[in-house]
């Protein structure tokens, strides 16, 4: 994880970014996330960022099974283990509930979340108050890749367990100023299967990436509103 704090008594606003893909310099998701925000510093430049690698640097499995459980015992209590995974959930929890914008970068895997995504959403939840609306009223930009096509009529309409439960996570229990980009049919180029569809996923990728620009720039927008508000 690589993080930089605002200073003490800084006004400016603090990014957060959240990357989830295990495909390193080959990320989709990444690469839209990159343009994103470099649309946003373009506008908003030197702003003091907080991010976090989920893929590269995973945060442990079984955190949050202690996490929780440290909830319902006395700190004294606690094992050398359920205090420090309770403090990485309150780490992570504030990182969400300081953000002043985000930026989400998290590809669909296998149909869904993938576990490193569920992971960091589990310890969020056990490192705040029940009901927290850890990003109430930030606007986020999540930016999410599938390798296939899931649209209406496709032979996959309806796998997409992903996108709808993040939006829900996202906007409907933390509250999120939330907006989405999504690419499809990266995986055109990789299997040989799907060469027959070069050219749609041409323009898939395009269009993804141009509304990755527009949503950082939108972004930063929203943001400043936000902060005036």
């Amino acid at each position: 994880m690589f993080k930089t704090t605002r200073p003490p008594g800084e006004t400016a606003m603090t990014v957060l970014r959240i990357d989830a893909s295990i495909q390193g310099d080959r990320s989709a998701s990444s690469a839209l996330a990159d343009l994103a925000l470099a649309e946003f510093e373009a506008i908003r430049p030197d702003e003091p960022k907080v991010s976090r690698h989920l893929g590269a640097d995973p945060l442990p499995s079984e955190a949050w099974a202690a996490a929780t459980a440290a909830r319902f015992v006395e700190p004294e209590a606690r094992s050398a283990a359920q205090s420090s995974a309770l403090e990485l959930a309150q780490t992570v929890a504030r990182e969400l509930a300081e953000a002043d914008a985000a930026i989400l970068a998290l590809p669909l895997y296998n149909w869904g979340v993938s576990q490193h995504v569920k992971t960091w959403i589990d310890l969020a939840v056990a490192g705040a108050a029940p009901g927290t609306r850890l990003l109430d009223g930030t606007p986020v930009l999540l930016l999410t890749s599938r390798g296939g096509a899931y649209g209406p009529g496709t032979g996959r309409e309806g796998w997409d367990h992903n996108t709808g439960y993040l939006r829900h996570v996202l906007a409907g229990v933390w509250g999120a100023d939330l907006s989405v980009v999504e690419r499809e049919m990266t995986l055109v180029g990789v299997n040989p299967a799907l060469d027959k569809f070069t050219d749609a996923a041409a323009v898939v990728r395009r269009e993804a990436e141009e509304a990755a620009r527009a949503a950082g720039r939108a972004l930063a927008v929203r943001t400043e509103r936000h902060l005036a508000a």
